[in-house]
């Protein structure tokens, strides 16, 4: 048993204020490559589509290991892995500071996703076994309001950093503080409540024993829930919703600089846009999936992510209807990803809710790796962005669909 140090407070909510943490600045490197990819593209003679192979770099390690990350965190825990994925996301955000060609960026972004895929499938499965199952919605959207304010921040600060030093300094500065956060996940988290001999919070029942190690693997039972149509269903539509919304975050700077003409630093106040409204987003809908259900919260946000995505297409000429329409996209979307992820918990048995949180991360991966080349390529044959966002609205309305097929179930199992 690992021993923790005396506090007044339920240790589920240190746990939470780390991986809030490792969120942010996660999320704020992942997020922030699109406010970054303009300023880089000059500098290392690449063209959009180049930027998306960059980007592709980091989404392929990132799909081909976090499924491995979800496997080793049901196996050895989540403390470990997201100690080592902090050190590995800090060292390749520092390489991507230093790049001087497409390649280097593309092989430095390449291991900051290979540190990045355990900072997500993990860090969630971790946050929600440490707290009961009608309290996971809200610490789930606590912890996601983590990725909003990076994103948030990030466009506050880096046309400053900009005009003060360069955009390689932004990289610079994320990678130094995921490298902190490599003393922090190794000194404060804990793997389960099991293993630390208290209950989850919100839970009724204290535990009777308390397991020195993460819950047990058993064989056969990853094969029965690979076998069974609904792990498929959920997953495909996660990708379906990832194309989507990833079409329109990664170049909605881009877009509004060069097909709307605004300036750098107009533009990039829509990802200050963009992460408050997350903000608020995963705030409201994440504790309402509690008593709603997963599934029935996901059609919601799915359905209005696709209108926004037509209406950024459609009427989002100008600067205040753009804002509003990205700022509604982003209050739906942000809770999207970890109610997903809260599925695991809610379907499947709780031994196997890391790997399949990896599993499904890697069709968040594969679908923006696909929408990454797509709207790229579009965006260089065509030279503008409305073919993409067609596609992107389609995905997002294929996404709710599927999910018309999922049965809806609460957060207590009924």
């Amino acid at each position: 048993m690992n021993p923790m140090p005396r506090i007044s407070i339920h240790w589920a909510w240190v746990i939470l204020a780390v991986c809030f943490a490792d969120v942010f600045i996660n999320f704020a490197a992942r997020l922030g490559y699109g406010i970054v990819l303009p300023q880089m593209l000059g500098p290392l003679d690449i063209s959009r589509t180049g930027g998306g192979t960059i980007y592709n770099a980091y989404l392929f390690t990132y799909v081909i290991f976090t499924p491995l990350a979800g496997y080793l965190n049901d196996r050895v825990g989540g403390r470990a892995v997201l100690t080592v994925c902090a050190l590995i996301l800090g060292l390749g955000l520092l390489g991507m500071g230093a790049a001087g060609s497409l390649g280097w960026a593309a092989a430095a972004f390449g291991l900051t996703g290979l540190g990045a895929s355990g900072m997500w499938a993990p860090l969630i499965t971790l946050v929600q076994r440490w707290f009961a199952p009608r309290r996971r919605g809200l610490a789930l959207g606590i912890i996601s309001t983590s990725y909003g304010l990076g994103l948030a921040c990030l466009g506050m600060v880096f046309p400053l950093i900009v005009a003060a030093l360069n955009w390689r300094w932004a990289w610079w500065l994320l990678g130094g503080a995921a490298l902190v956060m490599v003393l922090l996940n190794g000194l404060f988290l804990r793997s389960s409540p099991e293993a630390a001999g208290v209950a989850p919070w919100g839970g009724r029942q204290p535990y009777e024993t308390a397991p020195t190690a993460p819950p047990v693997w058993e064989k056969g039972l990853l094969g029965a829930v690979l076998r069974g149509r609904l792990f498929w269903i959920i997953g495909a539509s996660y990708y379906c919703v990832v194309y989507a919304v990833y079409g329109v975050t990664t170049f909605m700077v881009d877009y509004a600089q060069h097909s709307l003409g605004l300036p750098m630093a107009q533009a990039s106040q829509l990802a200050t846009v963009h992460g408050l409204a997350q903000v608020a987003g995963v705030l409201v809908l994440l504790p309402l999936s509690d008593r709603w259900g997963r599934r029935n919260t996901i059609l919601f946000s799915n359905g209005l992510v696709a209108a926004a995505v037509l209406g950024i297409l459609l009427w989002g000429g100008t600067w205040g209807a753009l804002a509003a329409l990205v700022g509604m996209l982003a209050f739906f979307f942000g809770a999207i990803f970890p109610m997903y992820g809260a599925c695991a918990g809610d379907y499947f048995p709780r031994r196997v809710m890391g790997t399949v949180v990896g599993m499904w991360t890697a069709f968040n991966g594969v679908g923006a790796v696909t929408v990454h080349w797509v709207a790229g390529a579009l965006r260089d044959s065509t030279g503008g962005y409305e073919i993409s966002f067609i596609l992107d609205a389609a995905m997002a309305a294929l996404g709710l669909g599927l999910m018309l097929l999922v049965p809806n179930r609460r957060a207590d199992g009924s």
